[in-house]
Parts: structure tokens; C-alpha cells; sequence
């Protein structure tokens, strides 16, 4: 295997099951010592059970790896750094986490108790953030450091029923951009999946047949390719029954208004204009769209002279 993970330690959250338990399994195949952290909670986040997780770990042991379970509720840190403690202590270090831990609570947003998109919000974005940042600083001391976000079409594109999922899938997006930028002078480099798989997140939502394409292996080698040595950094890689794309998020290049023409009847006019794809960029920074706007604007100031 050309791609390995010999000498490194991964965390994978919601490895219990479904792609979670792939990545894991996977990874350990391919050499790394893998936290296997599940809560053991129900599809939409009730209850706790080890025996998930420990079902793993046994199947990593049994076939020669080396793995240990933790039951950390993502949405606690206390207990996220407890099992950050408990790799450190047992292993010395953390290379690569995969924040795959989440819930669902659909209903359309009409109808949806706030409670239920507090909970998807705080398992999914806060999840991720506290497993983030209870490694973070340990990557930056060792110089190294792989983050795998899970977002979902349903957070780039939409999907009917899930307005907290969709905001949450979306949330990490922004969260990633920020930290690649962050990460970058200490080689942390911080990628998202946007899986569609057969798991339990799925299972009632698509007919057996289709279902069955859907193997969570397929996704899971997309997962690793955005996690090893030579990573790319902030990629979205869509990956599922055998497709894999990347989505990126493009700003149309625009147009520009002296001060006198910045009305909205104006604007509303030129929507064609502000809508044509010529010259569109995958910005790097916030700051870009600042770089660029002023760009216009220098050049019209220097037009006029």
C-alpha cells in the first residue's frame, strides 16, 4: 500500500458504526493506532452503549492493530479531553482526526422543536470543534497534523426536512477555511467529506437496491485520501457508490458602481452582469473578496482621472 499510516495515531468520532467504523477499520489496516470514540447513541442521539465501539476495537485487534474505545460525547469537551488525555497518555501523539460523529432530528423547520436544532448544531459544529481544538494544539507542537470535517449535500445544496443538519453540514465548511489558513505554517492541513453512504443516517430514505451501492468503503477511500502524508488541504471531496467530485465555492468576479449608481434598482438591473460566471475564483481568504472589490474600485478612481 503506497498510502500508510504506520507510526501515526488517528481519533475517528462515531466509529461505532457505519462510516465512522470504516474509516476506523480502514485506517487500522493500513497501520495507524485508532481511537475508537462512540457514544453509542441511537440515530438521533438518544442513548449510550460501549458495545459498538468495543466491537471495533476487537476487530482491529483480532486482525493485528492496536485501538482503544472511548465513549466521549463530542458535544461534551470535558470528556473530548478526557480521551485526547487518554491517547497522549497511552500513544504520544495525534496525527489524524476524523470528525464523523453526528445526529439527525429532521422535520421541516415549521414544525422543528428549537431544542432539536440546538442538539443537531451542537453535535455536529460543537462536535467538531471541541475535538479540534482538544488536538489542535498538540499538531502544532508536533509540526504535523490531518483534520477530516464530514459536511453533506445537504449542508452545501439543501435538502427538504433538514434545516439543522444542512446548517450544521455547512457550519464546518466554514470552520475548515478558517483553520487551513490557521493550520497552514504548522502542516495542519483540514479537508471535508460529503459522503452519501448506506448507513443508519440512510437506511429508511432509499430503496435496497440503491442502498446496497452505497457501501461506506466507498467512501472511505475518499476519506483517507483527504488524511494521509500528502493531503491536499481545504478540498471537498464528494464521494459515493463509486462517484467521487469536488465541490468548491466560487464568487463571481462582479461588477463595480461608483457611488452615485449604487442604488438597488440599479443592482437589481445588472443582476445578469453580477451573475455571469467569466473571470469566477475559488477564493483563498476572505480578504480576497475585499482585494477585489477595492481592485474595481482603484480602478475606476484611476479610469476617472
Amino acid at each position: 500500500m503506497s498510502i500508510n499510516f504506520e507510526g501515526q495515531v488517528a481519533i475517528v468520532t462515531g466509529a461505532g458504526n457505519g462510516l465512522g467504523r470504516s474509516h476506523a477499520l480502514a485506517l487500522a489496516e493500513r497501520g495507524a493506532k485508532v481511537v475508537v470514540n462512540d457514544l453509542g447513541g441511537a440515530r438521533d442521539g438518544s442513548g449510550a452503549s460501549s458495545a459498538a465501539a468495543d466491537e471495533v476495537v476487537a476487530l482491529i485487534k483480532a486482525n493485528g492493530g492496536d485501538a482503544f474505545a472511548h465513549g466521549a460525547n463530542v458535544a461534551n469537551f470535558d470528556e473530548v479531553e478526557d480521551m485526547v488525555k487518554q491517547t497522549m497518555d497511552k500513544w504520544g501523539r495525534v496525527d489524524v482526526l476524523i470528525n464523523n460523529a453526528g445526529i439527525l432530528r429532521d422535520k421541516t423547520f415549521a414544525k422543528m422543536d428549537l431544542a432539536d436544532f440546538k442538539l443537531v448544531m451542537d453535535v455536529h459544529v460543537m462536535g467538531s470543534v471541541n475535538c479540534t481544538k482538544a488536538v489542535w494544539g498538540i499538531m502544532r507542537e508536533q509540526n504535523y497534523g490531518r483534520i477530516v470535517m464530514t459536511t453533506s449535500s445537504s449542508g452545501l445544496y439543501g435538502n427538504f426536512g433538514q434545516s439543522n443538519y444542512g446548517a450544521a453540514k455547512m457550519a464546518v465548511i466554514g470552520f475548515m477555511n478558517t483553520l487551513c489558513i490557521e493550520g497552514l505554517k504548522n502542516d495542519i492541513r483540514v479537508n471535508a467529506l460529503s459522503p452519501t453512504a448506506a448507513t443508519r443516517m440512510t437506511e429508511d430514505l432509499m430503496p435496497a437496491e440503491i442502498l446496497a451501492m452505497l457501501t461506506p468503503e466507498a467512501v472511505t477511500a475518499g476519506a483517507l485520501t483527504l488524511c494521509h502524508k500528502d493531503a491536499p488541504n481545504r478540498f471537498i471531496l464528494a464521494a459515493g457508490a463509486g462517484g467521487y467530485a469536488r465541490a468548491q465555492i466560487f464568487e463571481t468576479d462582479g461588477i463595480f458602481l461608483p457611488e452615485a449608481e449604487q442604488d438597488t434598482d440599479i443592482i437589481n438591473s445588472k443582476l445578469d452582469q453580477i451573475t455571469d460566471t467569466a473571470g469566477q475564483k475559488d477564493l483563498q481568504s476572505g480578504a480576497g473578496q475585499t482585494e477585489k472589490f477595492l481592485g474595481k474600485a482603484m480602478a475606476y478612481v484611476e479610469s476617472q482621472k
